[in-house]
């Protein structure tokens, strides 16, 4: 047996927030967001939602797209950088929720890669035989971690939630995963965090209140991403036989207009294949993946289509999967 996409889903809250409604910075600065990364707008969580509450809506879309009850799942892998709290697993607030009452649930951090690491670990353990239908959930609210005043990172993040469910189909199947490759580099780990909040930093023992706040070395990010982004892409074209003519969609994590356009150039693959809605969305962290993913077959047939996901963050992370639909 092996793994198949059978459906997903997605949630933004809120209603879309323009650029010109960020006048904490000044005028004559606004249009550079667009400019820079190809971000118009981005939905922000209200003051009473939670990671949990934007990850079960995505879910439950995902489920009815598919017709799919809740209490025939076997496991719900939560990816999110940005947790209901540090304990319990916020995978299980969405699983007691959802209904899934045979389901184990954990969390998994890979920061803005986790969507894919998360899909390759299910991908894996459906291959095993042990389990048949696995749901990926994905969700962050930035917002919370963002310092308002900081023009280097607040205007680029958007709020949201992704899932998509997989189940097992017969390995001579049409459909499915047909190679990944992922990747990890610890010595980067500087370059994305939130330095308080964990048992490193404790926020009692914090003395700069902005450490609580979300910090990126954006031109080393940059750099990382389209370096990284790139040969990922083309190790897993190679992994799974494939030339980038093969490919109907190349979807990369929604980080940056440019970085997005620049892994395409490089890896031959051509910007009508591109999938990306940073315009809309803005970049939604570890959902961004999985929410272009479905954003797209809700736009197009996903049928008979093969696929690139590529993915790269906090960690440092970075990977790709080929999938067919």
């Amino acid at each position: 047996m092996k793994a198949a996409l059978i459906s997903t889903g997605s949630w933004v809250p809120g209603d879309p927030i323009p650029n010109s409604a960020l006048t904490q910075f000044p005028a004559e600065r606004l249009p550079l967001i667009q400019q820079k990364t190809g971000i118009a707008f981005r939905h922000y969580a209200g003051p009473g939602e939670t990671t949990s509450d934007l990850a079960l809506k995505a879910a439950q879309r995902c489920l009815a797209k598919a017709g799919f009850p809740a209490g025939q799942l076997d496991a719900i892998l939560l990816t999110t950088s940005t947790p209901d709290r540090l304990i319990p697993a916020t995978a299980t607030s969405v699983q007691a929720a959802l209904g899934a009452s045979q389901a184990f649930a954990f969390d998994l951090n890979s920061v803005c890669s986790g969507s894919l690491f998360a899909l390759h670990v299910a991908d894996c353990m459906l291959r095993a035989g042990v389990y048949q239908n696995i749901l990926v959930v994905s969700a962050d609210i930035y917002s919370r971690f963002l310092d308002p005043q900081d023009f280097a990172t607040y205007p680029y993040f958007g709020d949201g939630a992704s899932a998509a469910l997989l189940s097992t189909v017969p390995d001579d199947a049409p459909v499915g995963f047909a190679a990944a490759y992922l990747r990890s580099d610890g010595r980067g780990a500087e370059l994305i965090q939130i330095p308080a909040g964990g048992a490193r930093l404790p926020h009692a023992r914090m003395k700069n209140p902005r450490d609580a706040f979300f910090k990126m070395d954006g031109r080393a990010v940059y750099e990382f991403a389209v370096t990284k982004g790139t040969e990922a892409v083309q190790m897993t074209l190679a992994r799974a036989g494939l030339q980038p003519a093969d490919l109907d969609w190349l979807i990369p994590h929604q980080a940056n207009q440019f970085i997005c356009e620049e892994i395409a150039r490089r890896c031959g693959v051509g910007v009508e294949k591109l999938v990306t809605n940073l315009a809309r969305r803005g970049n939604t962290a570890s959902a961004s993946l999985l929410l272009a993913l479905d954003e797209m077959r809700d736009q197009a047939d996903p049928a008979g289509r093969t696929i690139c996901l590529v993915a790269f963050g906090g960690g440092l992370s970075y990977g790709a999967m080929v999938l067919r639909t």
